[in-house]
């Protein structure tokens, strides 16, 4: 199936995928807020597909402003879950690649801590992988 995204469903995309990093970077503060993000955007670069594509173009087309998490929450979370919504509508395929690109970024920037991530952290992916799993 062929998948066209609008530049709106591009930006919804990005804003979702890289917001759901920061929200992560937010529940990592106590450790290294840094190496979340890090690691966390580090692993889109292997993303492929479309949403491969739609990452790697490095628009600088989404603003992430929020002066807390939960703030931020409510601009990516919903975010999270339409990306689903306009993949899923013109490819199932790219809707699921989606989920397991932000996924596999969630386990990434989880790791950036030693150890099991702490309550905060495993709290977060559990509403960022909530999110995306509708």
């Amino acid at each position: 199936m062929s998948v066209n995204l609008t530049a709106q469903d591009k930006t919804v995309i990005r804003t979702a995928a890289f917001g759901a990093v920061t929200l992560l970077s937010y529940a990592g503060i106590a450790g290294s807020a840094h190496r979340v993000a890090t690691d966390g955007t580090l692993a889109y670069a292997s993303a492929t597909g479309e949403v491969g594509h739609v990452l790697a173009s490095k628009k600088g087309d989404f603003k992430l402003k929020a002066k807390s998490a939960a703030s931020l929450a409510e601009q990516v979370l919903p975010a999270l879950a339409e990306s689903v919504r306009i993949l899923k509508a013109q490819d199932p395929a790219e809707a699921e690649n989606f989920r397991t690109v932000v996924g596999v970024a969630v386990e990434a920037a989880n790791r950036a801590h030693k150890g099991a991530p702490s309550p905060v952290m495993a709290e977060m992916t559990r509403k960022i992988t909530e999110a995306v799993n509708g």
